[in-house]
């Protein structure tokens, strides 16, 4: 098992029913409220939290590592800061030493989770749930340990089953149960169609732990149906039923929704370093302790003190929330990319110049009528805004600039080479 730097088995004292460790002769926190303590970080809900702690004990007493799993569905090519939540919660276990297994859901993505779901998912193709799979992993080890993450396919154990077993498994859950979870319960007294195969989508993600005789599962709040259907199926098997942990979700940068992609408020973990750091300066400072919580590797100790220097006025906000944006760009890209994109931010937002690789767009003569372009079109063709009508709102906001004067209208404009666009703070071009 592996212990924490300043505790070790040969240091740790049997005290009742507890294990206290030992440091410089003194009895220190027991290892279990220890561990308990780290594991109730950022945690919502941990059911139930009785059974964890008696597990726990016995991995103290016995030296085996809890089974910890978390099972992920690669839908999508990447990861944004959101997803990530559940994975510093599973740094957290292995950590602490105990035994992480990832689990790629190349079956259940071929279903689809129906959680928040107002609609059946549309099936992935196996070569585009495997294609997502190996961004998976490519992504999440800027988080996991890979020396300590078991990966595995849920196809391992789901594509073996014949239709006997098929049949034995949708016999241990009733129609009646199914339908108490919100989402279906929503679409069944809505009229909106449900599909059965969408049944065993929580069937087949509680069979996991089945198969991987987990004693923790991981998961977000919206994921809770589906984590206690595994302890469910856990006990219908004869196994001791696994602990469902559950964690919440991020706030996007817009402070009310929860972070998505669709909602345009996310932050990619593969977007470059100074997009992710001029995005995280925007987030509002009521959340910067929670992202520090949630989303960052700091100890419980610093935390603790970041949050006792915003209350007592010792910490700015703005040099906390600096230390936020280079503590998830070092994450992902190390540490010299976060201070190169610290540089550019103080270059561009506090000492108001322009950055210094701003991309160039040679505007296309057959855009132009009579040497000239409509502003919202030039927009769009070079890449600063979707669309001409979020041009137009853009424009009207006052949030786009021409060689750093505001523009107040969206009229024609006359390009030259070397004329500088601007659209809000971070997004910049340079016509050719």
């Amino acid at each position: 098992m592996v212990w924490g730097e300043d505790v070790h088995p040969d240091k740790l004292l049997l005290v009742g029913d507890a294990y206290h460790s030992v440091v410089g002769g003194f009895i220190c926190m027991s290892e279990l409220d220890r561990q308990l303590e780290i594991i109730r970080r950022g945690a919502v809900e941990i059911i139930p939290e009785d059974e964890l702690k008696e597990k726990l004990r016995r991995s103290l007493a016995t030296g085996r590592p809890l089974q910890v799993k978390l099972g992920l569905d690669p839908t999508a090519p990447d990861i944004h800061l959101g997803h990530t939540v559940v994975l510093h919660k599973l740094r957290h276990f292995q950590d602490l030493g105990h035994q992480v297994t990832l689990v790629l859901g190349d079956y259940t993505a071929r279903v689809g989770d129906p959680s928040g779901k107002t609609e059946t998912r549309k099936p992935l193709t196996g070569e585009e749930v495997m294609a997502n799979a190996r961004t998976y992993e490519a992504q999440v080890f800027k988080i996991l340990d890979p020396n300590r993450t078991r990966v595995r396919f849920n196809s391992e154990w789901l594509a073996p089953l014949d239709f006997a077993a098929v049949l034995e498994l949708a016999s241990k859950y009733t129609v009646a149960r199914m339908l108490e979870r919100d989402d279906f319960a929503k679409r069944f007294h809505g009229g909106l169609p449900i599909s059965i195969h969408e049944f065993f989508y929580p069937l087949m993600q509680g069979y996991d732990s089945v198969a991987l005789k987990a004693d923790v599962e991981l998961g977000g709040t919206d994921q809770k149906f589906n984590l206690l259907m595994g302890r469910t199926l856990q006990k219908e098997y004869g196994q001791e039923p696994q602990v469902a942990l559950t964690t919440p979700l991020l706030e996007g940068l817009d402070g009310v929704h929860k972070m998505s992609k669709s909602l345009g408020n996310y932050i990619g973990i593969t977007e470059p370093p100074e997009e992710m750091y001029g995005k995280l300066m925007s987030l509002s400072d009521d959340l910067m302790v929670r992202y520090f919580e949630l989303v960052t590797p700091v100890s419980l100790e610093e935390l603790r003190a970041l949050k006792t220097g915003l209350e007592t006025g010792t910490v700015h906000p703005r040099d906390l929330k600096m230390r936020l944006a280079r503590t998830v760009v070092e994450t992902y890209h190390g540490k010299k990319a976060a201070a190169v994109a610290e540089d550019e931010f103080r270059k561009v937002f506090q000492q108001r110049e322009l950055p210094t690789d701003i991309p160039d767009f040679p505007v296309p003569a057959g855009a132009l009528t009579g040497g000239r372009i409509w502003l919202p079109k030039l927009l769009v063709l070079a890449g600063l805004c979707s669309s001409t009508s979020e041009a137009r709102r853009l424009i009207g906001q006052g949030a786009v600039k021409v060689d750093e004067q505001r523009v107040v209208d969206e009229n024609e404009i006359t390009p030259r080479t070397g004329m500088i666009i601007r659209v809000g703070r971070r997004k910049f071009t340079r016509l050719l």
